[in-house]
């Protein structure tokens, strides 16, 4: 198990994680059987290749706007809106302006 972000503990999201320039960063803020919160910063240009999970996933983009694949339905999602994606459905972040992300991956083994 791994846990950065401590309980009881305001954080700002959209300021925990920074850009850098041609590059996608990502911080785990914990990662449990039960699931995993993970921050993105997904600069200009840059993209998460199509790929499935075997979990439901959650978006919340915090700055910015993302745009999204899942299966063939393409979804711009601006800083306060989420997407769910659902499990075993190809999907990818494609590539536009910077933007910040919050992935929430809800594992369950009674789907």
């Amino acid at each position: 198990m791994t846990q950065v972000w401590k309980t009881e503990e305001v954080l700002n999201f959209a300021d925990s994680v920074t850009f850098a320039s041609g590059s996608i960063v990502s911080k785990t803020l914990f990662d449990k059987p039960a699931g995993s919160l993970t921050l993105f910063a997904i600069a200009e240009g840059q993209g998460i290749a199509e790929h499935k999970s075997p979990y439901d996933a959650t978006v919340q983009v915090l700055d910015g706007e993302g745009e999204f694949q899942v299966a063939a339905n393409v979804y711009k999602v601006k800083a306060g809106e989420g997407l769910i994606m659902p499990a075993n459905v190809p999907h990818a972040v494609l590539p536009g302006q910077g933007f910040k992300m919050l992935l929430i991956m809800i594992r369950s083994k009674n789907d």
